[in-house]
């Protein structure tokens, strides 16, 4: 038996199969193709209808589906909010995709949740009962374990961290970020940088080589590596943010660990030790002592992994 984890994503369509162990048997990436409401419904429907009907697998059919979205899985109803794909607001995958999947139990969750039970599962978090996958990319979120349970609270918007409150006073730019993800996501990276240069006007590093409007956090990360000032600055601010945000997931939920992950978390595994000291200054002073913080093992795939998690939870309670 097979199990299929799916893991959408703002601009492009993961997939793998996988047997019970865990191990990918197949993976598939699509681009999204700046498609958006029902086009982006139709892609994955279309996709599972071929790898299920599929003979690629032979005694190994797929048992059972996994589905890791970028926002709000309501598990109440089966929509889906994802903010990254225009149209989605409430959009109603799960009554889709069981369409053609009548016999295949189909599990739909945050990439957020997603993420942390793929370390569970293959990763970092292996044997761990509370855990919390820090996940740093475009935005910030946090999947989090307590007692071997999924955190996901009374209307499935739990570890939406990117709106945590970590300095004052509040600007009306937090609005639509947050706090936290305004400073330190990797737009909040680009953006931070992009508000220095344009005050700056005696600087004349590496940074001034492109359009202001047009940096990102890649180009601060090369920036960095040359030892750029405002690249330098930046990553100060941000380390500061991400200790601060860790100093407190551990005074509230004191986990075992702590899984860095994202596309930041890459070339910001270099900061681990300065997050580390930072979080030291404002945490619990004992469970700080107590908790270990460490990168992700999956990297990118930690959601698809833990959709196909899902897909193997779905199956052993449909038995």
């Amino acid at each position: 038996m097979s199990l299929l984890g799916i893991d959408l994503g703002g601009t492009k369509l993961a997939m793998a199969v996988f047997n019970l162990e865990g191990i990918v048997i197949d993976r598939q990436y699509i681009s999204l193709d700046g498609r958006k409401g029902r086009e982006v419904g139709t892609l994955i429907t279309n996709n599972i209808e071929a790898l299920t009907e599929s003979d690629q697998f032979g005694n190994d059919p797929i048992r059972s589906i996994g589905i890791s979205v970028p926002g709000i899985s309501r598990s109440k109803t089966g929509t889906v909010w994802a903010p990254n794909i225009p149209g989605w607001d409430d959009y109603p995958l799960l009554s889709e995709v069981q369409v053609g999947t009548e016999n295949i139990p189909v599990t739909i969750d945050s990439d957020r949740a997603c993420s942390i039970l793929g370390e569970v599962w293959q990763g970092k978090a292996k044997g761990c009962k509370d855990a919390i996958f820090l996940a740093v990319g475009t935005g910030i979120g946090a999947g989090i374990i307590t007692n071997g349970i999924v955190l996901r609270g009374a209307h499935d918007i739990s570890g939406a961290i990117g709106w945590m409150a970590l300095s004052k006073p509040f600007v009306d730019d937090y609005t639509n970020y947050g706090c936290f993800e305004y400073h330190a996501s990797g737009n909040g990276i680009a953006r931070i940088a992009q508000k220095i240069l344009h005050e700056e006007k005696s600087y004349s590093g590496s940074l001034r080589g492109k359009a202001i409007d047009e940096i990102t956090s890649h180009d601060l990360f090369s920036a960095y590596e040359m030892y750029d000032p405002i690249a330098t600055q930046v990553f100060q601010v941000c380390i500061e943010y991400w200790g601060m945000a860790i100093a407190n997931l551990v005074s509230i939920f004191n986990p075992e660990k702590i899984i860095l992950g994202g596309g930041v978390f890459g070339p910001a595994i270099q900061f681990i030790p300065s997050i580390k000291a930072e979080a030291l200054k404002w945490a619990q002073p004992i469970s700080i002592h107590q908790v270990s913080i460490e990168a992700s093992a999956l990297g990118s795939d930690a959601a698809v992994y833990g959709a196909g998690h899902l897909a193997k939870q779905a199956m052993q309670t449909k038995d």
